[in-house]
């Protein structure tokens, strides 16, 4: 019975192989070299991106920022694969350049690598670049860039997004609103660590010295510390300092002043209600301090008793600082908030 079952199980298995259509051995073939091709591309890519992490992390072992040109720009940053968020600042830092705003930028961006760095969730997820124009000009030829200093996020995947461009003209640079923006990016979260800065101790300690030696040597006549006048001063000079946007300039840290970079002209008034530059809060103190002298002026003039004709001409100048700087100060409040819809002679 086995005897006779083998040459029958042969035959059958003669006519499934006569069954087989003729072109599927090529096209098995086929796909199995595809399979084949398809995982040495995927070794091949695995291999790139740990050359390029392993490069980075070198990078980043030596410095917290490192420099990049075009090809280094589009071999870690622009070529796949990636895995990792890169950081870049877009600047002119050039003396040639007089760029200002850059190298103050370029000091909150230290800060912030170097908190990154050093901190313990340091990982090979994050990293932190510059691209300088000197060194890259074609970076910013293929981006379209225009103005330095700014700051970009490159994610891991896809191209950057419109919310990946960090806006520096509203937020200002300061290392803490940075980091704050890569939290939103990129979920990693940086502490940022300042260095000491004496400075403010230095100089409360002087002005402390100072108040301390001037009341030692009047302690027989105090009578200046009543002093109205004085004292009113003082307070009008805080005054002025919080009304001018002082604090705000402190907190978000905006630039001096801001240089197009195609016709070299310098802005002083910031164009947006949004934000503003340290210089425009300077120009409003001296505006606030012009208008409020004049305001003293006419109340001198009105409550004094001295000659009418010197009353007179006190009244007159009084009324014309008012007025004067009063037009000036909105001329700027219009320009800022776009369609306010009054003007005092100056528009």
């Amino acid at each position: 019975m086995g005897a006779r079952g083998a040459p029958s199980r042969r035959r059958q298995a003669g006519r499934r192989l006569r069954y087989l259509p003729t072109g599927s051995f090529p096209f098995l073939l086929l796909l199995l070299l595809l399979c084949i091709q398809l995982g040495g591309g995927q070794k091949k890519k695995e291999n790139l991106l740990a050359e390029k992490v392993e490069q980075l992390m070198e990078w980043s072992s030596r410095r917290s920022i490192f420099r990049m040109n075009g090809d280094k720009f589009r071999k870690f940053i622009k070529a796949p694969p990636r895995n990792y968020s890169m950081i870049v600042m877009f600047t002119a830092l050039q003396p040639q350049r007089q760029c200002s705003v850059c190298r103050q930028a370029n000091e909150e961006y230290q800060i912030l690598a170097n908190s990154w760095r050093y901190s313990s969730a340091f990982c090979n997820k994050l990293f932190f670049s510059m691209v300088d124009y000197d060194e890259g000009s074609d970076v910013f030829q293929q981006l379209n860039m225009n103005s330095a200093p700014t700051f970009m996020h490159f994610p891991p995947k896809g191209r950057p997004k419109r919310a990946d461009t960090f806006d520096l003209q509203r937020i200002g640079f300061a290392a803490e609103q940075l980091a704050k923006w890569i939290a939103d990016r990129t979920d990693v979260h940086i502490r940022v660590f300042r260095p000491p800065n004496y400075s403010g101790t230095i100089a409360l300690a002087l002005l402390v010295s100072l108040v301390g030696g001037l009341l030692y040597l009047r302690r027989n006549n105090l009578e200046f510390i009543y002093n109205k006048t004085g004292w009113a001063m003082v307070s009008l000079c805080i005054v002025f300092a919080m009304t001018s946007g002082q604090m705000w300039n402190h907190i978000r840290g905006p630039p001096y002043a801001h240089k197009n970079p195609h016709n070299g002209q310098v802005s002083y008034i910031h164009g947006s209600s949004q934000a503003q530059f340290v210089a425009e809060s300077h120009i409003i103190l001296v505006l606030n301090a012009a208008i409020t002298m004049g305001m003293v002026l006419l109340n001198e003039a009105a409550t004094s008793k001295g000659d009418v004709g010197k009353r007179r001409i006190i009244c007159l100048v009084g009324l014309g600082l008012v007025v004067f700087f009063f037009s000036f100060l909105l001329s700027i409040f219009r320009s800022k908030y776009h369609g306010y819809p009054y003007s005092f002679l100056i528009k």
